[in-house]
C-alpha cells in the first residue's frame, strides 16, 4: 500500500509538495571566519525534514574536496565555497533567486 502524503493528498511518488519545498525555501550562504582565523562557508535556511541534510554535507564535501557538517539546521564547509555552493544548489532544484550569498 502506498504511502500518502499529508499536505497534498497524493501518494509519494507523485506527490509535488518536496518539489515545492525547495523552490520557496529562502537559502542564505555566507563566510564567517571561526578560530585561528579560519574561514568557514556557512549554509542555512534548509529545511532538515524536507531534505536530507547529510546527503548534501556528503555529496558538497566530496565535490569541493573539504571538510564538513550539519548540524542544528545549518551546514558548515571548510573554506570559501560560495559561488560554487550556490551553482550546486540550483543544479539541485532550488530557486537560484531565493539563495542569498553574503
Amino acid at each position: 500500500m502506498a504511502v500518502i502524503c499529508k499536505k497534498c493528498g497524493l501518494p509519494d511518488d507523485l506527490c509535488p509538495c518536496g518539489e515545492l519545498e525547495k523552490e520557496e525555501t529562502r537559502i542564505i550562504i555566507r563566510l564567517e571566519t571561526r578560530r585561528f582565523s579560519k574561514t568557514t562557508t556557512m549554509i542555512e535556511g534548509i529545511d532538515p525534514k524536507v531534505t536530507n541534510m547529510h546527503n548534501i554535507v556528503k555529496e558538497l564535501k566530496s565535490q569541493f574536496a573539504c571538510g564538513g557538517t550539519a548540524k542544528d539546521g545549518f551546514i558548515m564547509l571548510q573554506g570559501d565555497h560560495r559561488e560554487d555552493v550556490k551553482s550546486y544548489l540550483v543544479k539541485k532544484g532550488f530557486n537560484q533567486e531565493a539563495i542569498e550569498v553574503q
